[in-house]
């Protein structure tokens, strides 16, 4: 006998990285917001950011550092251009990297744009307790990672299992031998 799980809204935060964008032309970050927001879950702040590695890696630190804040989602700087810097920003926050998240985006986007998809370095992760999705800076993108893979993770109802109910376990302890 199971019991129907309810949906958990989470709180989550919307970062966009772009040298050349101001949130009237944010055409990603609005989809995002929009997603999120129709899925259940509320915004707890959305930011604009150039692509330079320590505004990013200090806006997102603050973030995670929020216990009322249970992901981040960012979209932008995940390319291979000299000014495209959000992994070297954030991957030295995590504590644990999701390699399945950045594996699954590039297959489903193969199904969209072929090889073009290997520019892509999106990647997700868990930092303090906190869900990061690090995504390309398209809207098309942002669609694809939002309806295929984070809008479910993040919705304590999908089964066999997703991120939403791991939530409460996230900050436990490691077990010593």
């Amino acid at each position: 006998m199971t019991a129907e799980r309810d949906f958990i809204p989470l709180r989550l935060c919307v970062l966009t990285v772009s040298d050349s964008r101001t949130l009237a032309e944010d055409s990603s970050g609005d989809y995002l917001i929009q997603a999120l927001t129709e899925a259940g879950h509320g915004l707890v702040e959305r930011r604009l950011l150039p692509d330079d590695r320590y505004q990013l890696r200090a806006a997102v630190s603050q973030w995670i550092a929020d216990r009322g804040v249970d992901g981040v989602l960012v979209t932008g700087g995940t390319g291979f251009t000299g000014r495209d810097s959000t992994p070297e920003a954030l991957l030295p926050l995590l504590d644990k990297e999701m390699p399945g998240f950045g594996e699954l985006f590039r297959a489903l986007s193969f199904e969209e744009i072929g090889t073009s998809t290997l520019q892509s370095r999106a990647f997700a992760g868990l930092a303090n307790g906190t869900f990061v999705f690090c995504l390309p800076g398209s809207t098309s993108a942002c669609r694809t990672a939002w309806d295929q893979i984070i809008r479910a993770q993040l919705d304590a109802r999908t089964r066999p299992c997703n991120l939403a109910t791991l939530r409460p376990r996230l900050l436990e302890p490691a077990h010593k031998e």
